[in-house]
């Protein structure tokens, strides 16, 4: 039988979208283990503690900064990396946790492989790691011959992991809030939010940090769309812009409305962040979003038709590859980021008025979207976390073992 009350760890963290998954898990694995306690070994950064603070799972921030290239950039990621080794072999040692599930980035690297036994001696512990992008990351990269098990949300994914290492994948799908898969009457959350239930709403988000590049890209197109006097009738727009970036798209959509006769005025809410996402996607009608795997989970999990905007700057366009597999099957449109706004809302703008107003588009979108979604996720990815918990139980009273 698996041990009533073990001690999980949950290894990431840094953005929503590493923490997210994790605590669709930590929900998931209660329903089976009422006393289980998890813990998320997250980072220090202020948007971790944001998210984590009013959950009610304890988190531990780690030293650990992200690798950089130069000289200064790895000498201090080194000697993070030494003092959030201190750290995680000592909780290891004291609290022995059951299981260990890494959520990827670098904030997962230091207790997966510890964990692992590769330097805390007797203290072996299973391990599964989330790839829920189709391009694992370097840290997965890393990590993919020490782990027990590699949970996925896209098949597409296992071309890219190594053929010793395939034998472990799992396709679990991404986790996502039960909240999210169980969300609200669409009245409810317009109401919640402030909105009018009589507009469609168009969705902005750079998901849970925002993104500087859609934020501007996304007004720039609404500001040409409004000067060729196509307008947003019947629409309003609910724009996620990032905690620190939301004052400077308030002041944009205000300079927008100053040019606009008062019939055309813009019916536009700018939040800086929400962890409430099942509302957002509740209201939503259409999204212009990034493509992380976070976000393409819930997406589909509510079938909501998007514009997606990959992240640029990463150099295996991971988010990219997200969005093809979307886009291939008819539930997205890809708009590329030229990290440029007036370029990125030249191609924007095409697209938004071909999805605004065609109904039926949108819902052939929708149900093909509904058709890709893996809504068990968190459930498989607690069931992986469960089976090697019993395993290891059933191991430690093997005579010999």
């Amino acid at each position: 039988m698996t041990e009533s009350n073990p001690t999980i760890f949950f290894a990431g963290g840094g953005s929503g979208g590493h923490l997210y998954p994790g605590l669709a898990v930590a929900q998931a694995l209660r329903v089976h283990l009422p006393n289980v306690r998890p813990i998320f070994l997250c980072t220090d950064r202020p948007i971790d503690a944001l998210i984590l603070k009013d959950t009610g799972f304890e988190f531990v921030p780690q030293p650990i900064r992200p690798p950089r290239r130069s000289v200064g950039g790895l000498i201090r990621f080194w000697r993070a990396w030494r003092a959030t080794q201190d750290q995680v072999r000592k909780l290891i040692i004291d609290l022995k946790p059951s299981a260990v599930l890494g959520l990827g980035g670098y904030a997962a690297g230091v207790a997966v492989k510890l964990a692992s036994g590769a330097k805390v001696p007797g203290a072996k512990v299973p391990v599964a790691i989330l790839n829920p992008d189709v391009i694992p990351g370097k840290a997965n990269q890393y990590l993919f011959a020490k782990v027990d098990r590699i949970c996925c949300q896209y098949k597409e994914s296992v071309a890219h992991i190594p053929k010793a290492a395939q034998s472990k994948v799992r396709l679990t799908g991404c986790p996502i809030r039960q909240d999210i898969i169980d969300f609200p009457r669409r009245e409810e959350a317009l109401s919640r939010l402030g909105l009018d239930p009589l507009l469609r709403t168009l969705v902005v988000t750079g998901a849970s940090q925002g993104a500087v590049t859609v934020n501007q890209a996304v007004v720039e197109a609404l500001r040409g769309m409004a000067a060729a006097q196509e307008g947003l009738q019947g629409w309003q727009i609910l724009h996620l812009a990032g905690p620190d970036h939301a004052e400077e798209v308030r002041k944009e959509y205000r300079e927008l409305h100053a040019g606009l006769p008062g019939e055309e005025a813009m019916a536009v809410r700018v939040v800086d962040f929400t962890p409430d996402m099942r509302d957002v996607w509740a209201a939503a009608d259409l999204a212009v979003a990034r493509s992380g795997a976070s976000t393409c989970a819930e997406l589909t999990a509510c079938g909501i038709p998007a514009i997606l905007m990959p992240y640029p700057f990463h150099s295996d366009m991971h988010q990219l590859a997200n969005a093809k597999v979307l886009e291939a099957a008819g539930a997205a449109v890809i708009v590329s980021d030229k990290r440029d706004r007036r370029l990125t809302s030249q191609l924007l703008m095409p697209a938004l008025e071909k999805l605004l107003y065609d109904r039926d588009r949108r819902q052939r979108m929708k149900d093909i979207s509904v058709s890709l979604a893996i809504p068990a996720a968190a459930e498989n990815v607690a069931q992986v976390l469960l089976e090697l918990i019993q395993f290891r139980s059933d191991l430690a009273k093997t005579p010999g073992a």
